[in-house]
């Protein structure tokens, strides 16, 4: 290796902010193909059509494109300061998943990839192209194929170094650089993250049924959600760090360097009733900057409405009755659903 390129590419990712730097090659996970198309055959992908789309891409990154020899797959911390579950018992507030709680890691990542794609070129050629969760690349899989981390029983990449909170972001080269061993799993006997489940979306180890999943139906999901479902949202507004959370590797998880990924303090147990008030304008303006306002005010404000429903908090009635002729159907919808349920609890029914 050209004057030791690898060892000052790991260096220099250091330098850029990134936690863990591993390569492997774009065709090192042939076993995607098969598992995707199990995966959309039994439906589990919900509403996600763009997974279908483009199955042929995210199957198989060396189809993506064809010249490229080397995967860099990179690991950048956000681990949080708190404990992500301790706002689940505040019933008339709002819980935020981890990743959503600060700037939108999105952009930030992002530009550490080009940054350091950039250095890259500068040292020694080649072209490059970088991904951060919103093209079609099997980020998890390649992690695993680089030696990252492996996807655990909850299929969430696991790392020995970092735990379960941790960023994926990938550089794509044309350049042939020397690749890392992949890792193996370490999950052994434990299932905690399959227990916790509020779902119960694991139909098994290692599968993930989306249209149960709490990150799925708050985040992706459009249109009014299951009822049967809905008592077990609880107060999660955005997102869902139950599996996550309860991971035993995250003793060795590392602290978030960027101050960008520390939790807003209006996004730590935001109260149900200041956030059922904001109208579109006011949505955008609060979670400027944030993940949060790409779901849009209507898909929030429906979550905010079930998490009011489930806080048997008779104070928050008021506050759902003044949405049940909501234009957006599904707001009304759940507002209804809240008033029906927090009136039932107000007189004691089952």
């Amino acid at each position: 290796m050209k004057n030791g390129l690898k060892q000052r590419l790991v260096a220099q990712a250091r330098a850029e902010g990134f936690d863990a730097c591993r390569l492997c090659r774009p065709w090192d996970v042939g076993h995607v193909p098969e598992r995707l198309a199990a995966f959309l055959e039994q439906g589990y992908h919900g509403q996600m059509g763009w997974l279908e789309e483009r199955a042929h891409w995210r199957g198989a990154p060396e189809v993506l494109w064809p010249e490229a020899r080397t995967v860099i797959v990179l690991g950048e911390s956000y681990t949080p300061e708190e404990d992500p579950l301790a706002g689940l018992a505040q019933r008339d507030r709002g819980n935020v998943s981890v990743y959503a709680r600060g700037r939108d890691y999105h952009d930030t990542v992002k530009k550490r990839l080009k940054r350091l794609a950039r250095w890259l070129i500068s040292e020694a050629g080649g072209e490059v192209k970088v991904f951060v969760d919103t093209a079609p690349v099997p980020e998890k899989p390649l992690g695993e194929a680089a030696g990252l981390g492996w996807q655990g029983k909850h299929t969430n990449l696991v790392s020995r170094d970092l735990g379960s909170w941790f960023f994926i972001g990938s550089v794509f080269t044309t350049l042939d650089l020397e690749t890392d061993p992949a890792e193996i799993d370490h999950c052994g006997s434990c299932r905690a993250c399959l227990d916790i489940c509020p779902t119960d979306a694991f139909p098994a180890p290692y599968q993930l049924d989306a249209r149960r999943c709490i990150s799925y139906l708050t985040i992706e999901h459009k249109g009014p959600v299951d009822e049967a479902l809905r008592p077990l949202l609880g107060n999660r507004i955005y997102g869902c760090d139950d599996c996550l959370a309860v991971c035993p590797w995250n003793k060795f998880a590392v602290e978030a360097r960027e101050v960008k990924y520390h939790a807003r303090d209006d996004l730590v147990a935001p109260k149900l009733a200041d956030l059922a008030a904001l109208d579109d304008a006011g949505f955008r303006a609060r979670f400027s900057g944030s993940p949060i306002k790409r779901i849009g005010r209507d898909r929030f404000l429906r979550n905010v409405l079930y998490a009011i429903g489930n806080s048997g908090d008779a104070s928050l009635c008021a506050v759902a009755q003044g949405h049940c002729e909501d234009a957006d159907e599904a707001v009304a919808d759940a507002a209804r659903w809240a008033v029906k349920r927090l009136d039932r609890d107000a007189n004691g029914l089952e």
